[in-house]
């Protein structure tokens, strides 16, 4: 199983900082893209209580950081499907 999940949009360029960051340090994620996968984009959302910036790291089953250093990108609700 993987120590992190990663919400993300391939657009955003804050979701590829994050993801180098999880590279270099070498840790284990499985990646979602909110805007190619509704499922994911309603985890989320559920997930963040509501919150449509991207990335989104969550560890254990608790979101662990939203955006990335102070940065991210909006997810229109409509962007998955």
């Amino acid at each position: 199983m993987a120590d992190f999940e990663l919400y993300g949009s391939r657009g955003c360029p804050y979701t590829q900082e994050m993801r180098d960051w999880l590279d270099l340090k070498g840790s284990d994620y499985v990646e979602y893209d909110v805007e190619a996968d509704a499922g994911a984009l309603e985890r989320m959302v559920a997930l963040t209580g509501g919150q449509r910036m991207v990335p989104v790291l969550v560890a254990d089953g608790k979101v662990a950081q939203i955006g990335w250093q102070g940065q991210g990108c909006m997810v229109d609700s409509r962007a998955a499907g």
